[in-house]
């Protein structure tokens, strides 16, 4: 009987939505490859189209995209991205979203409410998505939602070094902006060496989204220097509404650091009146011109992602970038 054999070879091809190129380019630079080339427009109905001008068939595909505003724009395009190379053959195809689009709706507050957020899962798997890689996702439970790897990303780390290069013995409080982000908190207190915690105590209005009343700060921040934490600003009036009750109770200094700069709106303005001493962000989105203000500072995410995507490419540990604590 003949057979045939073959020397299985692995071809990683990185491939960019056109919501964050900036972010795609800084990814291919720490991978040391090349974005692979698309035609990708608009029709005059506002239909998407795609079509990669090399071959893809067999090769591991990692597909990122921001999902920033128009967020249903960059969705759709990441959808028929990931349609394209599961049609064209490609071995694995891994959508890289650095932002979840949808997190936030993870569960019903009230009857007859979507969970958009699993939606978003069903829909990549549909399109042909094997692995979904997103980093600090708004709630965890969200990895349970995609039926295949999710490799969750953590930015507390890249976050953390920098506000221990920048404010070295001091007299240090990490505050969660609500009481759901203790935990997180928790890991921020352990990292920065076992700083004491704070939180705010407030209250939402399911009938009004994205406004939030602050009552109290629970904890001491008298005299200290704080550092809020969270997963993203949007509006910026919680974080905001938090810099100012702080000060107002005593606080020394003020430091935010979160995750994804969403900025919408009169956010920009908002952070740059509240008095704190500095916000730092990631470039897990695209900061335009107009929402950048004084004393915003961006760090970029691409390394953690290069490296996350390294891992996977070579059937590595993603836990071990965490120190196995992811």
């Amino acid at each position: 009987m003949t057979i045939m054999t073959a020397t299985p070879k692995k071809s990683l091809m990185l491939f960019s939505g056109r919501a964050h190129p900036e972010l795609a380019e800084q990814v291919a630079k720490e991978l040391d490859v090349t974005i692979t080339p698309q035609s990708a427009y608009d029709f005059a109905n506002g239909e998407i189209f795609v079509r990669f001008e090399e071959s893809v068939r067999g090769c591991d595909a990692f597909v990122i995209q921001a999902h920033g505003a128009p967020i249903n724009t960059w969705l759709m395009e990441q959808l028929i991205m990931v349609d394209a190379l599961k049609r064209a053959s490609a071995k694995r195809i891994t959508a890289v979203m650095p932002c979840y689009p949808y997190a936030r709706q993870d569960k019903k507050h009230r009857g007859r409410e979507p969970i958009s957020a699993r939606l978003v899962a069903d829909l990549f798997k549909v399109a042909g998505a094997d692995r979904i890689m997103t980093v600090d996702l708004h709630t965890a439970q969200i990895q349970g939602f995609f039926d295949g790897p999710v490799d969750h990303l953590w930015a507390m780390p890249l976050l953390s070094s920098h506000i221990k290069m920048r404010y070295p013995d001091t007299d240090v409080t990490v505050v969660s902006p609500d009481s759901g982000r203790v935990r997180l908190a928790e890991r921020w207190s352990d990292t920065l060496g076992g700083r004491p915690l704070a939180f705010i105590h407030k209250t939402r209005d399911p009938m009004r989204p994205d406004q939030a009343m602050i009552n109290r700060v629970v904890g001491e921040v008298r005299g200290r220097n704080c550092v809020v934490i969270d997963d993203r600003i949007d509006t910026g009036g919680t974080i905001a509404g938090t810099v100012q009750a702080l000060l107002a109770d005593g606080a020394r200094e003020v430091v935010v650091a979160a995750t994804h700069p969403v900025l919408v709106g009169e956010a920009p303005k908002k952070l740059a009146d509240c008095g704190a001493s500095e916000i730092v962000v990631t470039n897990t989105l695209p900061i335009t011109d107009a929402q950048r203000f004084p004393r915003l500072t961006e760090l970029t995410i691409a390394p953690l992602i290069a490296r996350a995507i390294r891992e996977v490419f070579n059937d590595g540990s993603v836990t071990s970038l965490f120190d196995g604590n992811a």
